[in-house]
């Protein structure tokens, strides 16, 4: 890649996180302990594949959870606190975004940012890395499955992310200049938020930490 790419992951406090996966652990279990573990999971899973993704030189997770930021300190990924203001849904999401990518600008003012959505359990590193190649320079982004949210924004080299997370994000940040990204990318287009979406990925192949918890999704006679 002609240019490394800064990644930076916002992630709610696990009791907020990914409410219609509740029961989605496996047997279907639906305790707030496992319905945690699983969505701690699935960040862990997401964040270690960008990390190991050629051409990505940082990955930096925007998080108030402490259980959160110490799981990701022992798989060696650093975590910062929200922002004061932000809450951890819609407008707030953009602001933990905004915030990661201040943050990364003022270490390194050319760096070319990106934000990546928390929820990618079988992400591959050569599919974000596919996705990376394809922008040459340009900001772009990466609809979801069903082509109406956004797992991945990316800014130009030294430029703003905008990011326009939340309903229909994708038109959002096409709206505001941003290209699709073409490629099909299935691992990186899958985001998870209900059972369904956790057996999609699953056939995908889901990464290490999500993978023992999602055997049975709740409701799906898997």
């Amino acid at each position: 890649m002609t240019h490394s790419v800064d990644v930076v992951i916002p992630v709610k406090t696990l009791d907020r996180a990914k409410s219609r996966l509740l029961g989605a652990a496996d047997g279907g279990c639906r305790t707030r302990e496992a319905h945690e573990a699983l969505v701690l999971a699935l960040v862990r899973d997401t964040a270690l594949a960008a990390a190991g993704t050629p051409g990505v030189r940082r990955v930096l997770i925007i998080t108030s959870d402490p259980t959160v930021t110490d799981a990701l300190a022992a798989d060696g990924i650093e975590a910062i606190p929200d922002p004061p203001t932000a809450d951890p849904d819609g407008a707030g999401l953009n602001a933990a975004v905004a915030h990661g990518a201040a943050v990364l600008l003022r270490k390194d003012p050319r760096a070319r940012v990106a934000a990546l959505q928390s929820d990618l359990p079988a992400l591959r590193s050569e599919e974000l890395a596919a996705a990376l190649a394809e922008l040459d320079g340009r900001r772009a982004f990466c609809a979801d499955r069903q082509g109406t949210g956004t797992t991945l924004l990316i800014a130009v080299a030294g430029g703003p992310l905008d990011p326009r997370f939340g309903v229909g994000s994708a038109a959002a940040h096409r709206a505001s200049g941003a290209v699709p990204i073409c490629g099909a990318l299935p691992t990186l287009r899958c985001d998870v938020d209900t059972a369904e979406d956790l057996a999609v990925a699953r056939a995908l192949g889901l990464g290490p930490h999500t993978a023992p918890l999602a055997g049975v999704a709740c409701g799906t006679g898997m």
